[in-house]
């Protein structure tokens, strides 16, 4: 009987949420999609084909049951969904928000593949865990065991808040060290809130606060407390601090003012959001209001930035990649939504010199074409000689990605092996790094990554860590 409340792909045609008209959003910060009605998201839900081999499940970073929930959202079960969907995912409410579907679950869907258009996966991900809360389903966690053994987690992103939360489920006791004055890392300080508001991040910290995980905030490793103090006061050490070191532009004309990077804008963007004072903001410093902004860049942390600037009043949004659409690395999705809100993508260009007299007013920008494959696989852009231009700016925001800092140098601590990148060597399924009773996670292992992956890390490393206490504790017992 189950089953014939699924497989109605056949017969329902997908739908997402409704979303709000490009005019009205793109004034405030708030997200622009709506929430699914039950009738629609059951509805939504009921077109899984409920295959064999569910490929939505397997190229999802975290594995998560997705035919079973989606099954149990078909027939109304939505506490039973929620449970399902939290054992595997820390924060699926999130996921459901911030998620490249189209890259991961949703774009490998196997009725899209028959012809059908794709289950609307993130967007009942996303009702689910936000109906949860609404119910009070979503507790504090309460341990059913205490357990003695302490773990220090250095960053409050996604890789350290899953850990916390899977560590603190077993008992253990958890402290989080962060630089920042709130935690959440990326989450809170690096995406905006039109696609992540912060009291969806806020109410996870505090939940996991009022689940026994202390947060020590304002608290930089190396400067106000020395990482090899943190291995001494516990029993395991999580490195969870992402990578925060911008890529930079060697060209002439790097130096002048109106030039930033992609972190520090939208760091004071969400600083606004969240009611802080600004002063770079309130100068007109880093702002773009009233001004022709370019960015430059063609990733996730670029389409934030177009589409920040669009909201922060500017009279015109630029956004330079020097390779096509095809080829651009970061979401269709978000570019088409930076388009409905105004913004210009000037493809196959990158520039070559920032002009101006102490303040920039434009940028070079040479032409491209697409050449042979590179090692990747992707067409390398070539510049087209003698077809530069100037590409009139008041604003010119750098996202060109991120790289680690070097950690090892900063913390001294020369134990720490990182690879010819700079990340952190570790194990690739313990995460453990050659420096006993230490593990790292999240992008300073990968590189810049999604956040999904640093949930996934978070989550296996807490695993490791908790199988290496208990082997301890076995080895303690028989010792004579």
């Amino acid at each position: 009987m189950a089953l014939q409340k699924m497989l109605k792909f056949v017969s329902v045609s997908r739908d997402m949420p409704e979303k709000r008209e490009a005019t009205l959003r793109n004034q405030d910060y708030h997200e622009i999609y709506a929430d699914f009605a039950r009738a629609k998201a059951e509805e939504q839900a009921s077109r899984c084909s409920q295959c064999g081999v569910p490929f939505c499940q397997s190229h999802c970073p975290l594995h998560n049951n997705i035919p079973d929930w989606l099954r149990m959202t078909a027939e109304g079960r939505l506490e039973e969904a929620y449970a399902l969907s939290q054992a595997t995912n820390s924060f699926p409410e999130i996921c459901g928000r911030i998620c490249p579907q189209d890259r991961l679950c949703e774009g490998n869907c196997v009725i899209e593949q028959a012809g059908f258009e794709t289950v609307t996966i993130g967007a009942v991900e996303k009702y689910i865990t936000d109906t949860a809360w609404q119910n009070g389903w979503v507790r504090p966690i309460a341990p059913t065991v205490a357990r003695t053994e302490s773990v220090g987690i250095i960053g409050s992103g996604p890789g350290g808040l899953a850990a916390a939360d899977h560590l603190r489920r077993a008992g253990l006791q958890v402290t989080v060290y962060e630089r920042a004055d709130r935690a959440g890392g990326l989450m809170t300080y690096g995406i905006p809130a039109f696609k992540l508001e912060k009291e969806i991040v806020m109410r996870r910290v505090k939940q996991l606060e009022d689940s026994g995980v202390n947060f020590v905030l304002n608290c930089a490793v190396g400067t106000d407390i020395a990482f090899a103090d943190l291995c001494v006061r516990h029993d395991a050490v999580l490195i969870a601090t992402g990578v925060y070191k911008s890529r930079d532009l060697s060209v002439p004309g790097a130096g002048l003012g109106g030039i930033v990077r992609a972190i520090d804008y939208l760091t004071a963007s969400n600083r606004v959001n969240f009611g802080d004072t600004v002063p770079e903001i309130d100068t007109g410093q880093i702002s773009a209001a009233g001004k022709r902004v370019v960015v430059i860049g063609g990733g996730d942390t670029a389409m934030d930035c177009v589409r920040t600037a669009i909201r922060q009043g500017a009279t015109s949004v630029k956004c330079l990649y020097r390779r096509d659409r095809a080829n651009m690395p970061g979401s269709q999705r978000e570019t088409r939504n930076a388009e409905e809100e105004g913004v210009e993508f000037v493809w196959l260009t990158t520039p070559r010199a920032f002009v101006g007299e102490g303040r920039v007013t434009g940028v070079r920008v040479a032409r491209m074409r697409l050449g042979a494959p590179d090692a990747s696989g992707r067409q390398s852009p070539q510049e087209i000689e003698g077809a530069d231009y100037t590409e009139p700016a008041d604003l010119v925001i750098k996202a060109l990605g991120f790289l680690p800092e070097n950690l090892p140098e900063d913390w001294n601590a020369p134990d720490l092996s990182v690879t010819d990148w700079g990340t952190l060597k570790t194990d690739f399924l313990t995460h453990r790094t050659p420096t006993k009773g230490v593990y790292a996670v999240g992008d300073i292992v990968r590189g810049a990554s999604l956040v999904v992956w640093a949930i996934a890390d978070g989550r296996a490393a807490a695993a490791s860590i908790l199988a290496d206490l208990d082997k301890a504790q076995a080895a303690a017992r028989v010792a004579p």
